[in-house]
């Protein structure tokens, strides 16, 4: 503070005051009059006035009033006689810095300019504290309505549904994307409508146990589902969501919904394309066993004819041996076709397993024998009556063991003592166990990925490739499985896990 206006009527008063201030470093102005000091006053604008509070015209209360008006900052010392304490009292409701009584003495001038110093300083602290906090509040207040516009931006922009509430379930936010899903328009939805008048009962159950029960799931993971538009479409979606927290109180909760209406379309057309593609592939398959086949026919055909003419019953056996195996594999081929290409139901009724299976195995003894394989049996002895289907279990126990002993015949390996084996186990889950094992050819993963896929054969010319399909199809129907383990030069096991009921069960539907 440098600037002090002094006003005094008394023209000594002013010249002791004014020389005493300014041996203490203040520049001093000095009015003889109230309506001079406002006068000074609005052209200088001092940090501080000092005024005799009775003066002719305008009193020192006055000059404190206007001074005040113009500028509240500036503090005023208010200089009265002695026993003029209700003027002081009066000086200080009107906002005047402090007051010192006449005759005026050099400490009580430096106590009041102190305090009067202090309050300006203080007053000039609060200003910039304030002023700061005005900008850090500005600040903050920017950033958050800045995020709260991007997050906003966020949830009109998402093509997926984004639906919250808040602790009693009301919608509070219904982005475009479920509006588009749930078919509801926003101005119906928000602060209208509850979750129950929207989402299915499973999916409200969820999220009342959630928000009511303590032990309730707080994040539900993605699921499939389906949900019920306002124009009654029923529309496939995929579903998330959580129940929201704030100081460990539950304050509402937030669902997504994707729609997958484009997704289930598009598997449809692929899944038709698919079809499409299989039945293509099917009748290049079948044309091309079919030309196998008809090339056998003609050879053996030829043959008869060459020995009818030469009456050469040699030739004539061959030829006539040769028709009547392509005969057998064009029979094959159509069963297998047949099979299939039916949907069939399994037919249970009781039945030992362990005597399919070695039915198989004696079936392919004579074939095993002149293909110089040994077949080995390990039949369960636990295994007893049971109701299942015997015929996809032959049948299918009938394709594995014929593909295991040609196998063993196409091993380059010819040193080896090839065998195939047939393992019969009981299982803990009602099923029983099927391995068919052979130490022949074996399979390079690329066989083994396509090994189930239309006329894919590893037996070349001689094989249509929908033995394997169809074993599949039998085992699938029955409601088992089938594996597959295998490498190159070292064999190949085929593993059947089919599901059985006890005997007697299923006698009904015999």
């Amino acid at each position: 503070m440098n600037r002090i206006l002094l006003v005094d009527d008394e023209p000594d008063i002013l010249r002791v005051l004014g020389i005493s201030l300014r041996a203490d470093g203040y520049a001093v102005l000095t009015a003889s009059s109230g309506e001079e000091a406002l006068g000074i006053f609005a052209r200088e604008t001092p940090e501080l006035v000092i005024t005799d509070i009775k003066m002719p015209g305008m009193n020192g209360i006055e000059v404190l009033r206007e001074v005040k008006h113009i500028s509240d900052e500036t503090e005023v010392i208010i200089i009265t006689g002695h026993g003029d304490i209700d003027s002081a009292i009066e000086a200080l409701h009107y906002g005047a810095s402090d007051f010192i009584n006449k005759p005026v003495r050099d400490k009580q001038l430096t106590i009041a300019l102190k305090r009067a110093q202090d309050k300006i300083h203080i007053k000039q602290q609060l200003r910039e504290y304030t002023t700061t906090l005005e900008h850090k509040v500005e600040a903050a207040t920017r950033e958050i309505r800045r995020r709260s516009n991007f997050q906003g931006k966020l949830i009109r922009s998402s093509n997926d549904g984004i639906v919250a509430t808040d602790e009693e379930l009301r919608i509070v936010i219904y982005n475009p994307g479920a509006e588009r899903i749930f078919g509801y328009p926003q101005q119906g939805v928000i602060h209208r409508m509850q979750i129950q008048e929207l989402y299915t009962p499973e999916i409200v159950d969820l999220f009342v146990a959630g928000v009511s029960q303590e032990n309730g799931l707080k994040e539900f993971p993605w699921q499939e589902t389906s949900i019920v538009s306002g124009n009654g479409e029923n529309i496939p979606v995929r579903f998330s969501g959580s129940i929201l927290h704030e100081n460990g109180r539950k304050m509402g909760s937030v669902a997504f919904f994707q729609d997958l209406r484009e997704i289930k379309r598009l598997e449809r057309e692929l899944l038709k394309a698919e079809r499409l593609a299989a039945v293509g592939q099917t009748v290049a398959g079948l044309a091309h066993g079919l030309k196998n086949i008809l090339h056998g026919l003609k050879g053996g055909s030829y043959l008869v004819d060459l020995g009818i003419k030469k009456d050469d019953t040699a030739k004539l056996k061959s030829g006539w041996d040769m028709i009547k195996r392509n005969i057998g594999r064009t029979s094959e081929l159509v069963l297998d076709l047949l099979t299939y290409s039916k949907e069939r139901e399994p037919e249970f009724e009781d039945c030992f397993p362990n005597e399919i299976a070695a039915d198989v195995a004696d079936l392919l003894a004579e074939k095993a024998r002149e293909s110089r394989v040994e077949i080995k049996k390990s039949l369960d002895p636990s295994i007893s009556k049971v109701s299942m289907d015997p015929r996809i279990i032959h049948n299918a126990l009938l394709n594995l063991m014929t593909n295991a002993i040609d196998a063993c015949l196409f091993d380059e390996d010819t040193g080896k003592k090839w065998q195939v084996a047939m393992v019969t186990t009981l299982e803990d889950d009602n099923s029983i166990r099927f391995d068919v094992s052979d130490n022949g050819a074996g399979m390079s993963k690329e066989v083994r990925e396509r090994l189930f896929t239309s006329f894919f054969s590893t037996k070349g010319h001689r094989g249509t490739g929908l033995g394997l399909m169809v074993t599949r199809k039998l085992v699938e129907e029955h409601g088992g499985r089938i594996e597959v383990i295998s490498a190159p030069g070292r064999g190949t096991t085929f593993t059947i896990h089919l599901p059985f009921e006890a005997a007697g069960e299923r006698k009904d539907k015999i």
